[in-house]
């Protein structure tokens, strides 16, 4: 079940959206986080690929990078990773990311732990939906 955030504040999300980290993009186009990534450029994002393993590799003509220290100009952490994982994730968005405003929870990742945290801190959270489906079902694309 999706977070409880209003359409009015995911819709401001997206609207002020720059640079979105993609953390666990994959450069295997198979992956759902291969297709969200080219998506958000699509739309107008700038994007950051994190993936440790696959730092070095190009995805959608970015190079991955291996954590988010490498991203440090993103505002927006868009985790597809499993939920046991984002409380690291959030911590290094709160460590390396100056600019952070949103951390985004893709589809059947959440973490109450963490997204505290992080709202303790100023940022928006977001759990459980996927830019690429609001958009549409906003109007945004």
């Amino acid at each position: 079940m999706a977070d409880d955030t209003p359409d009015s504040e995911i819709k401001r999300i997206l609207e002020e959206a720059r640079v979105i980290a993609v953390v666990g993009a994959s450069p295997n186009p198979t992956r759902v986080s291969h297709r969200i990534a080219g998506y958000l450029l699509k739309q107008g994002f700038e994007i950051v690929p994190v993936n440790p393993v696959a730092a070095g590799e190009v995805i959608h003509g970015r190079k991955i990078v291996a954590s988010l220290a490498e991203a440090s100009h993103a505002d927006v952490v868009d985790i597809f990773r499993r939920s046991e994982v984002v409380p690291e994730v959030v911590d290094a968005a709160l460590e390396h990311l100056p600019e952070l405003r949103t951390v985004w929870m893709q589809l059947g990742v959440r973490h109450s732990e963490a997204a505290e945290k992080a709202m303790a801190r100023g940022v928006t959270v977001v759990q459980d939906r996927c830019p690429a489906i609001e958009m549409p079902r906003l109007g945004m694309a």
